[in-house]
């Protein structure tokens, strides 16, 4: 090419983001005014064509009224506007919206002015006025903290460079990599990527590759990929583990003498059948003017892990064990959470307890909470606790027991759990009066074979057995938290460890009544008070139960909440109808349950109110790690509905539209409850528009509707593992 055609290249080039660039100058100086010249200078433009971009682009800025002239040809920023900071959610598009506790309403930030900022990140937007009839927008000016700087992908390699694409569908960038910083991937492993670097005139961030996984789709792969995208560890550091095996475990003569001796007291578990970690017993006996002494034991974790200790720092950075369809990746080393804290049977174990006198009218009459040594004589599974309940034998049969073989239960053993079965359904029922909310939503469960591949699905459900276990961790963690925040009814403004729980969105509620009344429930969600509404939530609930379009309203439900969290600022749990609660029943799955021990044991010494801000910043990072925890869990569920669904395809399905939306709708088989997609463009018998009134799909020709809750036939089109995605197709909408 001649210097001269160069030269007329250079000459047509289009400044990139121009508006961008000149807007972040203005509003870096927003009392400041400058001239074409200026800006030229600042901005590095010095030849005659960007300049002239310059001048067309600051009159385009005056005509938009996001600048005015100040004098002849000297602009500055309008200062009408204000900065907000706040939290970023990309959506799937690219686009995103901007969330801030000053703002009634969140904003939008289209992608041209997300300034290289991610999902999730903390970031200060610049709120443009608002022109008439148009969409009110941000644009980020500053990235305060990245939400994540890792992330899951597949590498793909050129000659001299390659690309991670990650699998996180809110990364709308793939990430460059330079040819020294492969770590020994191969092209096509999924690796961890760590994003090191962001050029401001580079399309794509740069990247080092951390880790290789294995290759996409082998199974193990993909479950550590879904750990280590929310940045959940899935082993632990080497010193960790160390540390842990040399803890003395030997309970000494000394220590036995500092706490209440109860190891002669009838103590058992009941858990899953295939738990490994048993963080809770209860005891039982009668006493002679006919109430009942009760204990709910926890491991003493706070015994074994000291604070500001190599294993205390490890739990606390991981705050909680994470439960994956096919493992448990634990808060603590193994040898604890399995061995030396859990409450094994016929093992003598150093536990934290809190023990109730309690009438047959399921009344506390006296309380007592500390530090015991206890024996677990039995280990029940919630089948074989069922049983006992049903049908009040002492013979445990083949079909639910542990080990597939018969064994007598002790009499005293069957009479408690009887006993306790009733007292819970006592307690039950008085939260029910006053005010709780019930979910007993079904989970998803899978059998797997010795590879890991799913054979069956079935569903877990919450019976009698599981809820007596329930209501006594309930009455514990309510119990622990009015003693350290409540004197006689007057707040004590000790500082604790609360689980809060707000009250609903009644916005959200009135929706949800909307959507539900499709479905034929017509009975009105009362919002009168906190009673009312959650005495018709839960007939509505109950209505519900059992029914095909069940798992989607109970999941509608659950969204009309606000997200319980840990916090010292007490508000009450909303959907216990507790004023005061807190957990202390899971410490070796829970690290706020950890700190829940110690300052339990702190004020019951005597000890004055600790460092409220120390322990908020606690609770917060609790708070956010379990939320990681949870969508970690979910996404392995989709993950192996995907993997079940592989081997179904071309089978037909009955579902329920479980969503709506512009691209489409999303269909939940009811037989096994995974969610896929029907895309709008493969609906070919009509041309179909988004109502999102009607939460519907809606045929311009024929007005055909396919709506949020009508029975459809569908079959698998196609499986992602890697998206953990399914497509389906559309055959027809069927009846009820």
């Amino acid at each position: 090419m001649s210097k001269r055609k160069k030269l007329y290249k250079k000459k047509g080039n289009i400044i990139k983001d121009l508006t961008r660039k000149i807007l972040q100058l203005l509003n870096q100086f927003p009392n400041k005014s400058f001239n074409y010249k200026q800006i030229s200078s600042k901005l590095a433009i010095t030849d005659a064509n960007g300049r002239n971009q310059i001048i067309k682009k600051l009159e385009a800025l005056k005509l938009e009224e996001k600048i005015e002239e100040v004098t002849r040809g000297k602009f500055k920023i309008i200062p009408l506007s204000k900065y907000y900071i706040g939290t970023l959610d990309v959506i799937s598009n690219g686009n995103a919206y901007f969330i801030c506790d000053e703002l009634d309403h969140d904003i939008y930030i289209p992608s041209r002015n997300l300034n290289h900022a991610l999902d999730n990140d903390i970031v200060k937007i610049y709120l443009y006025n608002r022109k008439k009839n148009s969409r009110e927008e941000g644009d980020v000016v500053e990235i305060i903290k990245r939400s994540k700087t890792t992330f899951v992908g597949v590498l793909q390699i050129n000659k001299n460079f390659g690309f991670v694409i990650p699998d996180d569908k809110k990364m709308y960038t793939d990430i460059f990599i330079s040819k020294g910083k492969f770590k020994k991937a191969n092209d096509g492993d999924k690796v961890l990527v760590k994003m090191t670097d962001w050029p401001e005139n580079s399309k794509n961030p740069f990247g080092e590759v951390i880790d290789v996984l294995g290759k996409p789709g082998d199974h193990h792969t993909e479950i550590h990929s879904i750990l280590l995208d929310y940045g959940l560890p899935y082993k632990f550091p080497s010193k960790v583990e160390d540390v842990a095996k040399k803890i003395p475990t030997k309970i000494t003569d000394d220590e036995i003498k500092n706490r209440r001796d109860l190891r002669d007291t009838t103590t058992f578990t009941i858990d899953p059948k295939d738990a490994k970690d048993f963080d809770d017993a209860l005891s039982f006996k009668p006493l002679e003017n006919g109430n009942y002494e009760i204990g709910i034991h926890i491991a003493d974790v706070s015994h074994y892990v000291q604070e500001k200790s190599v294993l205390d720092e490890e739990a606390y950075n991981r705050a909680t064990s994470v439960y994956l369809v096919d493992r448990v990746v634990p808060m603590l080393p193994e040898v604890l959470s399995n061995g030396v804290c859990s409450l094994r049977p016929n093992e003598e174990k150093l536990t934290f307890s809190a023990i109730f006198e309690i009438n047959e009218k399921a009344h506390v009459v006296k309380q007592w909470f500390g530090r015991t040594i206890t024996y677990s004589d039995k280990r029940f599974s919630y089948e074989e606790a069922q049983e006992i309940i049903e049908t009040k034998v002492q013979t445990i049969s083949s079909n639910n027991s542990l080990t597939g073989k018969e064994y007598t239960v002790d009499l005293k053993i069957v009479s408690a759990i009887v006993k306790l079965d009733e007292l819970a359904k006592k307690l039950r029922k008085r939260r029910l009066q006053q005010g709780a909310i019930t979910f007993d939503r079904v989970e998803v469960k899978f059998n797997l074979d010795k590879n890991y591949e799913p054979v069956g699905v079935y569903f877990k459900e919450s019976k009698d057995a599981n809820k007596l276990i329930e209501e006594f961790m309930l009455l514990a963690n309510r119990r622990v938290a009015e003693f350290v925040g409540s004197n006689k009814g007057v707040p004590t403004n000790k500082t604790f460890i609360y689980r809060v729980h707000d009250e609903p969105d009644i916005e959200k509620i009135t929706a949800l009544q909307t959507i539900v009344s499709k479905f034929g429930y017509k009975n009105k969600i009362d919002t009168k008070n906190k009673k009312t509404t959650a005495s018709s939530l839960n007939k509505l609930l109950q209505d519900v139960h059992g029914k095909g379009e069940a798992n989607l309203i109970e999941t509608l439900a659950v969204r009309t909440m606000s997200k319980a969290v840990y916090t010292t600022k007490n508000i009450g749990h909303y959907g216990l109808a507790f004023d005061y609660y807190s957990h202390f029943t899971s410490p070796i799955r829970r690290y706020p349950d950890v700190m829940t021990h110690r300052l339990l044991q702190h004020y019951l010494d005597g000890g004055k109110s600790v460092n409220a801000i120390v322990y908020e910043e606690k609770c917060k990072h609790a708070s956010e790690m379990e939320q990681l925890a949870t969508k970690a869990e979910r996404d392995s569920i989709k993950y192996m509905q995907v993997k079940y669904m592989q081997k179904h395809q071309d089978e037909e399905f009955k579902g329920v539209i479980s969503g709506v939306t512009e691209w489409g709708i999303y269909v939940e088989i009811i037989e096994n409850k995974c969610e896929g997609m029907v895309r709008i463009r493969e609906i070919r018998d009509d041309y179909y528009i988004f109502d999102e009134k009607q939460y519907a799909l809606v045929g311009q020709a024929t007005k055909n509707i396919y709506q949020l809750g009508d029975y459809v036939l569908i079959k698998v089109k196609n499986t992602d593992l890697e998206r953990k995605h399914l497509d389906f197709t559309l055959i027809k909408k069927i009846s009820k």
